[in-house]
């Protein structure tokens, strides 16, 4: 499992460690109206899952909004911002920031993204920044578990592995 902290602390991580090559466990998650999405919502597309702790933190913003610009200009993929802060929340942070086309769904309800992916922080009952590219076939192509939380994925390894999954 992989080992994470989190402004130094060390946490406990619940879950299903994931690898590349490994079928994409699927999941449930709620969008801003609330409707549950799964991993077969956007079957038939590369996938780049960008997890992170609270939307609404520097880190993530920024995580958010560099994923979701560098993505949009390759071609079928959909990039999908995953956290367990509430859906309201979410819808918030999306519309104070002018982005209407992001996706970002919520594990809030039963953490059914953080258990399938091993990124369920026990102490803090938030998801572990990491990253995952899936490819149309519903294949992992790309895993990275940030192993501090505050700190910033690899964004360059991150979208050449989304481009490489096409």
């Amino acid at each position: 499992m992989a080992r994470v902290t989190f402004k130094g602390k060390p946490m406990t991580i619940l879950g299903n460690e994931v690898k590349a090559g490994d079928q994409a466990p699927d999941f449930r998650v709620l969008a801003n109206d609330l409707s549950e999405v799964s991993l077969a919502d956007s079957q038939g597309k590369v996938r780049l899952i960008s997890v992170v702790p609270s939307i609404d933190t520097g880190v993530c913003d920024a995580q958010t909004r560099r994923f979701n610009e560098e993505a949009s200009k390759i071609d079928n993929v959909e990039v999908i911002t995953i956290s367990a802060d509430l859906p309201f929340a979410q819808k918030r942070w999306c519309a104070a920031n002018g982005l209407e086309n992001v996706k970002i769904y919520s594990d809030h309800r039963d953490l059914s993204f953080a258990e399938a992916y091993g990124v369920h922080m026990k102490e803090l009952r938030l998801l572990a920044r990491a990253v995952f590219v899936v490819d149309s076939h519903d294949k992992i192509t790309y895993v990275e578990y940030v192993s501090e939380g505050t700190d910033h994925p690899n964004y360059e390894k991150a979208i050449e592995a989304a481009k490489a999954a096409q």
